[in-house]
């Protein structure tokens, strides 16, 4: 442990040497003993001890992680961190020691149990929690307890980190507390590896730009992806007009999402279905080719004539006419103000009047013409499964 060789005073690098032990017994400063725990926890990390030195250089370490002084402490921490040989019992004091001391350890020591670290995490302390969620491997109980205890800065680290295994629970309290956050969305994102059911929750609610390195990189089934961004898209596009949007606005995002291909069957359907007749008239004018007023006497007339003499002209599918007569017919029915206990609520009255159609087959369509409505229309409400389980 103790070269004779080196004569070269006490650098903080290489070996202790007689000249370091006789520095220290003659100035035992507290710069002189932090040159003496840094060169002895390095030898330490080098493995550099026979066999009979390697309980002195424990021993001495032991001292030296009690020692008043913060700087001996840290250095210690530095040079020891990824010292496979360092004692349980010193990575445990310097883990628990303040934060410049205890976060090389908490990030980089194998010698830490995963019920230290978990014990260490539980307390709500960011900078220990962080170098936690940094470590090279975090297992699915650690990354929860850092999930259910840490702020976003935390889990934010935890989920950038590839190391880390987080079990699907995981990832929806990640989402369920944090969700909203853009810079823990995009990690959550940028993962190799995502739970289907977790890839397919967050393309409800982040950003295009992130929707779409979503589809492309994880595994969603097309349909499954086409739909989600899709739905979240038309869901998005609605909204800019729900609350009561001027005329012209609503014409000029109509006449935009028809140049763009946008302006699809199914956002037809899910306006008609939200009560959002505003866009629906505007949208069918549209794709009709005549002027927003005479689509808007078309659909007050409240004749069967009206709405399928303009719904013809439109060029949409034939399903699609039933469900939005119906959803015309429940508007005329339904004291709706727009709010958004209004739209659900109509939502879930068109859904249900649809499935009674549907069921006593009504409207003459084609099995594959109802399960396609029907999987436009169970997306409209989180209540959706709710009401047709009553139903059925």
């Amino acid at each position: 442990m103790v070269g004779s060789g080196d004569k070269g005073g006490s650098g903080s690098g290489g070996a202790l040497s007689v000249a370091d032990v006789q520095a220290l017994l003659k100035d035992p400063s507290a710069e002189n003993r932090a040159v003496t725990a840094a060169k002895v926890a390095g030898q330490l990390s080098a493995a550099s001890f026979s066999a009979t030195e390697l309980p002195m250089a424990q021993e001495i370490l032991r001292v030296m992680a009690r020692d008043a002084e913060r700087r001996v402490r840290e250095a210690l921490a530095r040079e020891a961190r990824s010292a496979k040989d360092l004692p349980h019992d010193v990575a445990i004091l310097l883990a628990k020691d303040v934060e410049s001391v205890a976060m090389p350890v908490l990030e980089f020591s194998d010698v830490l149990r995963e019920e230290d670290l978990i014990e260490i995490a539980s307390a709500a302390d960011e900078m220990k929690q962080t170098a936690i969620a940094r470590r090279g491997n975090v297992s699915e109980a650690l990354a929860e307890t850092l999930i259910d205890k840490g702020n976003q800065t935390v889990v934010e680290t935890l989920v950038r980190n590839e190391g880390a295994s987080i079990s699907e629970s995981g990832f929806e309290k990640a989402i369920e507390r944090f969700g909203e956050d853009e810079n823990i969305q995009d990690g959550l994102v940028h993962r190799q590896k995502l739970p289907v059911g977790i890839s397919e929750r967050l393309v409800s609610i982040v950003s295009d730009r992130l929707r779409e390195h979503l589809v492309k990189h994880h595994d969603l089934p097309a349909n499954t992806a086409t739909d989600l961004l899709l739905e979240a898209r038309e869901n998005a596009t609605l909204s800019l007009v729900s609350n009561g949007a001027p005329s012209q606005k609503v014409e000029d995002l109509v006449a935009e999402l028809h140049r763009n291909g946008r302006l699809t069957e199914s956002i037809v359907l899910r306006a008609a279905c939200l009560g959002d007749m505003d866009f629906a008239q505007a949208a069918m004018a549209e794709l009709a080719s005549v002027p927003l007023i005479n689509a808007q006497k078309l659909f007050d007339d409240s004749g069967a004539l009206g709405l399928k003499a303009l719904f013809d002209r439109t060029g949409l599918p034939k399903r699609s006419y039933p469900v939005l007569r119906k959803a015309l017919d429940v508007m005329r029915d339904t004291d709706y103000d727009g709010l958004e206990n209004d739209r659900e609520r109509f939502s879930l009255k068109v859904l249900e009047r649809l499935l009674t159609a549907f069921e006593t087959d009504d409207f003459g369509l084609s099995d594959d013409d109802v399960e396609y409505l029907m999987k436009r229309l169970s997306a409209l409400t989180s209540k959706t499964a709710e009401t047709r389980e009553h139903l059925h």
